[in-house]
């Protein structure tokens, strides 16, 4: 039986390389094929977004964990439903003549967006830095090419970035000053979250966005081809190299089952105060993809799209 067309409208954080499941469900019609007219809207930042979400203007938002928490401890009521990175994904860089925490200190580093991972993550660089948040004056500055230009520039002396931004950086010779990525730190980096009212009231949709969401992912992870093509065109990556690191640091990073790790969501609710909730449950609901899993769906995307 045909499903009837709904719209639903997500947010992304910003064009970055953990989108690609979600853009490669719209590029393939998966979920078309699930009865969904998904409208994609760049938010310019994942709390932008995850406030909007909370306000009834998304029906899902591409975002981090500590968008979630923050939102939900003023009074929110929302719930990440699946994971696109489990790990941080940042690389703190720094403008020139930046090559220490001395030379940061009294600097300005730049974020997405207040609340966002950026600005989580940016703190736990500080403090491995041996640096406090109050050392530094903590700014928005919107998408990762923007605040590129700025390091480049000497208006910020420090920013933290993912791909593709990441590599373009490197090619422009921008200083490393603390690369999070080779230690794959457990982190609700990138999730999907919704309102938790929507699991009752919207189950059905959202169960579908999630199973084209699930084969979107695994499609771009066994067709490399057609995965980097999509990613070239929506990220706007035009440098071949680039494009490489980018779509490989997607592979090697993205989970298979899209599923949220509880040691994840742990990690990030460890950088909060406990005087709020520190309970999994208040800010991640498995419910969707454990309905998934028993009814076989991941089992058969295994099968469909074998991992290389």
């Amino acid at each position: 039986m045909p499903y009837r067309i709904e719209r639903f409208k997500v947010g992304i954080s910003e064009p970055v390389n953990t989108v690609l499941a979600i853009w490669m469900a719209e590029a393939a019609g998966l979920y078309a094929d699930q009865g969904l007219a998904v409208e994609i809207v760049n938010m310019n930042g994942g709390s932008r977004g995850a406030a909007e979400l909370a306000a009834g203007r998304l029906d899902a938002m591409h975002v981090g964990l500590s968008s979630v928490v923050r939102l939900n401890r003023e009074g929110a009521d929302l719930r990440i439903i699946a994971a696109l990175a489990n790990v941080i994904r940042f690389t703190f860089f720094s403008a020139p003549g930046v090559r220490d925490a001395n030379a940061l200190s009294g600097g300005v580093v730049a974020v997405t967006a207040f609340g966002s991972e950026s600005d989580t993550v940016a703190t736990l660089a500080l403090r491995r830095l041996g640096l406090a948040r109050d050392d530094v004056t903590v700014k928005e500055y919107g998408s990762g090419m923007r605040r590129i230009a700025a390091l480049q520039s000497g208006e910020i002396q420090a920013t933290a970035l993912n791909q593709p931004a990441a590599s373009v950086a490197r090619e422009l010779g921008l200083y490393v000053l603390l690369d999070l990525v080779p230690e794959r730190i457990p982190w609700l980096f990138t999730g999907i979250a919704v309102q938790r009212a929507a699991l009752d009231t919207r189950r059905d949709p959202l169960t579908r966005f999630l199973r084209a969401t699930a084969e979107g992912n695994g499609l771009a992870r066994a067709d490399e081809t057609r995965a980097r093509a999509v990613l070239a065109e929506r990220a706007g990556i035009g440098d071949p190299n680039i494009l490489a690191i980018s779509y490989r640091d997607f592979k090697e990073l993205s989970p298979p089952d899209i599923a949220p790790s509880r040691a994840a969501a742990e990690s990030v609710l460890a950088q909060f105060p406990a005087d709020g909730s520190m309970n999994v449950a208040d800010y991640v609901d498995f419910s969707i993809l454990d309905d998934l899993q028993r009814q076989g769906v991941f089992a058969r995307l295994q099968e469909k799209y074998p991992s290389r």
